[in-house]
């Protein structure tokens, strides 16, 4: 029996650094991502990848991913770690995502393989064993959207996600519009950068003032740090931010949706301070360009990627993504 596991990558149109406070967001699954093929057999995770000439070799009672050589394996053994398959499997993993620009690859490759293992449930419930993979593969505290993401796409539509009860809502995304990204040239990854401590900062916040996503700016004058209450303002306003973006989207009002992917970015570089020189400089370039409505950092910052709403051929040096279905497993034969 040969089976195939597929998984997108997924593009955050706004909503930064909210998931793990329970917030919202609106990413969208994209046309790229990550295949595995193979069989379900022996007594261990065998995996060969055409990103990386070292296989992923995992026992199925992996102790400790984050243990386990080349990298990407370790998010393989995380999946390992948490499915706790039966059986072992053999096969090859093909990837059309390009890594390190914040699309994210490690996620992608996550569900897929989880979906390679036999691992099912409903979208929230995959997704959350992912996110434990990636946590202890990784040791970065995430959230759950990107995985969520790549499970519960929607061919042509944008979704609105409350990562307080992980409800996903498709939100149609209009066709006289492109959604563009472009690598800032600055690598990017989460591990060794600042987003564990800004989740802490954020997790301190809510120890004073209670859940960043049902608090209000009235809340952040019960915060005495101004560093904790410049993180706990992004996240509140980036939460206001997101329920404008789909209003806006609804009401067909490009111009209004790309001002709030403006002010995203900035709040990211102001209050909460993941973002670069580089990127800093890309969006604003992006910004003074004829037919572009909006853009901002996405996927986290620290660099990576900028996401830009424009209208169709404004922007000709980056990817332009589609909005694309979730992951999917089949058997081949």
């Amino acid at each position: 029996m040969t089976i195939e596991a597929y998984a997108p990558g997924r593009v955050n149109l706004i909503g930064e650094h909210t998931d793990y406070t329970g917030g919202l967001v609106l990413p969208m699954a994209v046309q790229m991502g990550i295949t595995i093929t193979g069989e379900p057999v022996g007594a261990r995770v065998v995996l060969e990848s055409d990103l990386d000439d070292e296989p992923a070799i995992v026992e199925l009672d992996v102790g400790d991913p984050a243990g386990v050589d080349p990298a990407w394996a370790r998010y393989v053994a995380g999946v390992v770690a948490e499915a706790r398959p039966e059986h072992g499997f053999i096969g090859q993993v093909r990837s059309t995502l390009p890594m390190g620009m914040g699309l994210s690859s490690s996620a992608a490759l996550e569900v897929a393989v989880a979906l390679a293992l036999g691992v099912r449930g409903t979208a929230p419930e995959v997704a959350t064993l992912c996110q434990r993979a990636e946590q202890r593969a990784s040791g970065v505290p995430c959230g759950v959207m990107d995985q969520l993401t790549s499970l519960a796409g929607v061919e042509g539509h944008a979704a609105l996600i409350d990562c307080t009860n992980l409800t996903v809502t498709p939100v149609e995304l209009p066709e006289r519009a492109e959604i563009v990204v472009i690598d800032s040239g600055e690598p990017r990854t989460l591990a060794g950068s600042g987003y564990a401590e800004r989740r802490a900062q954020c997790e301190a916040a809510q120890a004073v003032i209670g859940p960043l996503a049902q608090a209000s700016l009235d809340d952040l004058d019960a915060l005495d740090d101004p560093l904790l209450r410049r993180r706990a303002r992004h996240v509140i306003t980036e939460n206001g931010r997101v329920l404008a973006f789909v209003r806006a989207l609804g009401a067909g009002d490009l111009d209004e949706a790309g001002g709030l992917m403006a002010a995203s970015h900035e709040s990211l570089r102001d209050d909460f301070e993941v973002s670069t020189p580089g990127l800093d400089e890309a969006v604003a370039g992006l910004l003074g360009r004829k037919g572009v409505y909006g853009a901002r950092l996405t996927g986290g910052g620290f660099g990576g990627s900028i996401v830009a709403l424009a209208a169709p051929g404004a922007v000709r040096h980056g990817t332009v993504v589609q909005p694309s279905g979730g992951a999917r497993v089949r058997t081949l034969r």
